[in-house]
């Protein structure tokens, strides 16, 4: 399920880290966690996730601190969560999962990019045939002290759809409903998270060609690039030529 959305999984964090801002994307998390339960990880799964997160993307303590102490702050604006859709050229299915606190400008900027690239918008709700919500965890492989069929085991009852193991990870994938049910039993068996987040996986891919990736690369760049966009999803195919492509940029 999860191998081609990986792999521009780990490209996008690994342009995140060049960009300079991961920070600035997990300090809206922090401030929407703190909001809506509390500056208290102990009684808040949501500040734990994104605390989890800040600490896999190296964010220091001092820092992750100081933006839960500004989110308590009743003065702190919060952000409001949207989704927008389109589609890139050659019939690329584009999500995109936003944090903004003036959505006029969020949809406008969004709409923009489309257009530059030649794609378009399309109305809330029209793409969700294409994308799966799920729940994804990544743990390192060092953390689990029970064989992998053992975890599976212990894993099934919180939601366990599927378990993706190799050398680096052991990927975790539930449905979007039991996302806390499988963080509340991965804590319980003393797993320590490297990263945890709600994903969008498409259903099935669609390949064209590296010439016709151009633009599509373009707009996800652009989106990316975004201040008030958290995640950008798609369900192009990731060739070795396109992947080639994209390390290049």
């Amino acid at each position: 399920m999860g191998r081609a959305f990986e792999l521009r999984k780990g490209r996008k964090m690994k342009r995140w880290s060049k960009m300079a801002k991961t920070f600035t994307r997990i300090g809206k998390d922090i401030v929407m966690a703190v909001k809506d339960g509390g500056p208290e990880p102990d009684t808040n799964s949501r500040l734990r996730q994104v605390m989890q997160n800040a600490k896999s993307a190296n964010m220091p303590k001092d820092n992750v601190l100081r933006a839960i102490k500004n989110a308590s702050n009743k003065d702190t604006a919060n952000y409001e969560e949207m989704s927008l859709e389109g589609y890139a050229l050659h019939g690329i299915a584009v999500f995109v999962d936003c944090a903004s606190n003036n959505n006029n400008r969020t949809v406008a900027d969004v709409r923009s990019y489309f257009s530059k690239c030649d794609g378009a918008m399309g109305t809330n709700g029209s793409l969700e045939f294409i994308f799966d919500r799920k729940g994804v965890f990544t743990i390192k492989p060092e953390q689990i002290k029970i064989t992998v069929e053992e975890l599976e085991m212990e894993l099934i009852d919180a939601g366990l759809e599927e378990l993706e193991v190799d050398e680096e990870a052991i990927t975790v994938y539930c449905e979007y409903t039991d996302f806390n049910n499988m963080q509340t039993k991965l804590e319980e068996l003393e797993i320590e998270i490297e990263n945890s987040e709600l994903q969008r996986i498409p259903n099935n891919t669609k390949k064209i060609s590296r010439e016709q990736a151009e633009k599509v690369l373009k707009l996800l760049d652009l989106l990316e690039e975004n201040d008030d966009v958290q995640q950008v999803f798609h369900n192009m195919e990731l060739t070795e030529e396109i992947l080639n492509a994209m390390d290049s940029e």
